[in-house]
């Protein structure tokens, strides 16, 4: 269950960054109010998850889902384009993440 967790943790992670950058630098209240929802969300979930997940191995797996996660959100929802080189980089945080859940103890 705690892995269940640490994964919807790393997705509302992605949406505390889109909540972030919808929210223009806090001036705009829904976006704002969506992002500290998405955040404390997010930090609960991660919290659960830790409970009997080892420190390094969530917050590696949670940071590397919220990075990968926003990344592709720029990409295709503010269009910062699809770069080949970007999505490689990509491609090797989803890796190592991958890398640490098959090496958890």
């Amino acid at each position: 269950m705690e892995w269940v967790y640490l994964l919807a943790a790393g997705l509302f992670e992605i949406g505390f960054a889109l909540g972030l950058k919808e929210s223009a630098g806090l001036s705009r209240p829904l976006p704002s109010l969506i992002m500290l929802v998405c955040l404390a969300t997010s930090l609960w979930l991660l919290a659960m998850a830790m409970r009997t997940l080892p420190l390094g191995t969530a917050y590696a797996v949670w940071t590397g889902i919220g990075t990968a996660g926003a990344v592709l959100a720029g990409m295709i929802m503010a269009r910062e384009g699809f770069d080949p080189a970007r999505l490689a980089c990509v491609g090797l945080i989803l890796a190592g993440v991958a890398g640490l859940k098959l090496l958890e103890r």
